[in-house]
Parts: C-alpha cells; structure tokens; sequence
C-alpha cells in the first residue's frame, strides 16, 4: 500500500493509522517544561482513547499567568487564568481540513496545582493535554453522566501512558 504521509511529514508523525500535525509554542521560557514531543505522545494518547482515526491538526501554546487570565476572561467572562482553554476549530461549511483546533495551556497554573496535588509535574501536563484533546474532540462536563463519562475516558487514557488516575 502506497505511504498516504502529507508532504514533508515523517512516517513516525502518525497517531495510531491517522496523520498526526501538532504546532507548540512556547510564551514562556521553555526550561522544566515538556519538549513538543510529550505533547504529541500525549495528544496521541487522548486521539486513540476517543477512537480519532480521521487527520488531525492542532496547535498548543504553553502561556504565562497574564495570557492564560486574558484568554480566560475575554472567552469565558472568569478573570483569573486558568490551567487550560480548548478552542474548537470552528470551520466553513464544506471545508475539509485535518484542523480540530487550538489549546493554552497555561504554565504557571499546571505547576502550581501539581504541587497543591502532590503529583508529577510531568504527569499533570499530560492530563490536561488530553483533558483539552477531548474537549476539541467534543467531550465536555457541564453535566454529571457527561463529567463522569468524560473523567473515565481521560482515566483510561493516562493509564494507557502508565500515569496514575488524577481523579483519586
């Protein structure tokens, strides 16, 4: 069977059949904080976990507190930053693109509530990656059945990654 890899995307760039396009980038000094790798290890996780076989493409900026509280307030209305926002792409009717849409994450929130929770750093990144996966993939919590259906798959997922349930 014929190699069906975009132009310029390496074989290894693929999530479980699918093709695999993640964007990082980093607002703040990137020292302690994963590489662009763990983060696609981990949005490839989160895609395989909600059975995702189609393209995808997104973009993940990791922000400091002052960005992560404006992107929180101008599209949430909550004036204090948050651990992560999921921007769903929201495109035209009839255009097919890979794009499932964008996440802030916002560095100083993700490390201090790893302290607070007595969890590796690290690990905490990798939940809230697939916790803004699912989001764009269209998983929310708003209600209890859809937290509680939400939380298991995001469970499951990180033990696929050997990472310890973040609900406990």
């Amino acid at each position: 069977m014929r190699d069906r890899c975009l132009p310029g995307l390496p074989k290894e760039r693929r999530a479980q059949g699918a093709l695999l396009q993640i964007h990082v980038g980093y607002a703040v000094p990137r020292a302690g904080l994963p590489a662009p790798a763990s983060f696609r290890r981990w949005v490839a996780a989160a895609l395989r976990g909600a059975r995702r076989r189609k393209p995808a493409e997104l973009a993940i900026r990791i922000v400091d507190a002052d960005e992560g509280r404006a992107l929180n307030r101008d599209y949430r209305g909550k004036d204090y930053p948050t651990n992560v926002l999921s921007f769903p792409a929201e495109l035209p009717p009839g255009l097919r693109l890979p794009l499932i849409g964008d996440l802030a994450i916002c560095a100083p929130v993700v490390l201090r509530e790893a302290g607070e929770q007595g969890k590796p750093a690290r690990d905490h990144w990798a939940h809230l990656t697939v916790h803004g996966v699912l989001h764009l993939l269209g998983y929310d919590h708003i209600d209890h059945r859809d937290a509680d259906a939400m939380e298991a798959l995001e469970t499951r997922i990180l033990a696929s990654l050997g990472i310890a349930d973040p609900y406990v």
